[in-house]
């Protein structure tokens, strides 16, 4: 109800309301009757698209400019991943990122590490979603998703896993050190390239981290198959073997500090972008951030935390150039990367 004397706006003044002259790019799609191909869609048309389209186009000119100032400045750029992205063929791709160190430091999760090295002993299969989970377990067969991992990966990885433990065990005694689980990941490389056939090994992360001499942050080692078959050992063999998580965090930390830049690179949420980010806190936030994620903030969860939120702790800098891309990494992962390397 108005108030007396109170002016009536007018329903076309309403609905036609006077704006300002705003800048900025236009928004546009490619046009397939020109002859185009998927560089020209991803360089000059995605950031125009609009949505997380937009969001994909942003990451791709964020981690360009990151791989220009490492060619010719100091900048560490860490790379973090959940298990899953090991799961789908986001594995070959964070691979080559290793091998051709554009990366320099990788944290993730035990499903990121174990994975990793079943895959070069035998491959997972493409399911599907909805297959009934009573039948798999009947077969023997484990889903992630629409993935199948026959049991018969991990009852091989076992036997790896316990000469491997071994060898660890040799080591400790002889040292009288306790591993870190970061020198635990290196060992495993080294391990690797010793015991694996060269084309199985060379889709691996762990084999490449190790070879480039890139540090493999897991400080939830025992949270997955390793642990498993870690337990098992440990009963069975009534061994003593430990690993240390407490040294990787100074190890992990004194990076960041000691970094004259950094970028942070994260697929999903979880341990791996927490401990990246809060590593970068000692050095009062990163410079750069690229987040990609399906999680969301409403839960208060570190995994949906966008990047504003990592301002207000001071592990991403006020003034850093940063993107949070809200999509499937198995969709857009590949783009990103092809379009900044390829």
């Amino acid at each position: 109800m108005r108030e007396k004397g109170e002016k009536i706006t007018q329903p076309k003044d309403i609905i036609l309301k006077k704006s300002d002259e705003i800048n900025g790019l236009e928004v546009e799609g490619p046009s397939l009757d020109n002859d185009i191909d998927l560089k020209d869609i991803i360089t000059n048309y995605y950031q125009k698209i609009g949505f997380q389209a937009t969001a994909v186009g942003n990451a791709i000119n964020i981690w360009k400019n990151i791989d220009k100032i490492k060619q010719t400045d100091e900048i560490t750029v860490f790379m973090g991943y959940t298990s899953n992205m090991v799961s789908s063929g986001l594995r070959e791709i964070i691979s080559y990122l290793a091998k051709h160190n554009k990366i320099d430091v990788i944290v993730t999760t035990a499903g990121g590490v174990e994975e990793d090295f079943i895959k070069c002993l035998k491959p997972f299969i493409v399911g599907e979603w909805d297959l009934d989970g009573n039948y798999l377990r009947e077969k023997g067969i484990n889903r992630i998703g629409n993935i199948y991992v026959p049991n018969d990966r991990y009852i091989e990885f076992e036997t790896y896993m316990t000469e491997f433990f071994e060898l660890l065990e040799k080591k400790q005694q002889q040292t009288n050190n306790i591993i870190s689980a970061q020198e635990f990941c290196y060992e495993l490389g080294k391990y690797m390239d010793r015991k694996l056939p060269d084309e199985a090994k060379e889709k691996s992360i762990i084999y490449w981290a190790y070879k480039n001499n890139i540090p493999m942050f897991c400080p939830a080692i025992t949270d997955g198959s390793i642990g498993d078959m870690l337990y098992f050992y440990k009963i069975e063999r009534k061994s003593n073997l430990k690993i240390d998580i407490a040294e990787d965090i100074v190890k992990l930390n004194d990076i960041a500090v000691n970094s004259k830049k950094t970028a942070c690179i994260v697929l999903g949420g979880s341990l791996p972008k927490h401990s990246i980010i809060n590593a970068n806190l000692f050095r009062e936030g990163t410079d750069y951030a690229i987040y990609i994620t399906t999680a969301i903030p409403n839960d208060g969860s570190l995994s949906g935390a966008p990047p504003e939120e990592g301002i207000s702790w001071g592990k991403i800098q006020s003034k850093a150039d940063f993107v949070e891309v809200w999509a499937d990494a198995t969709i857009v992962f590949p783009l990103i990367v092809y379009g900044v390397f390829k």
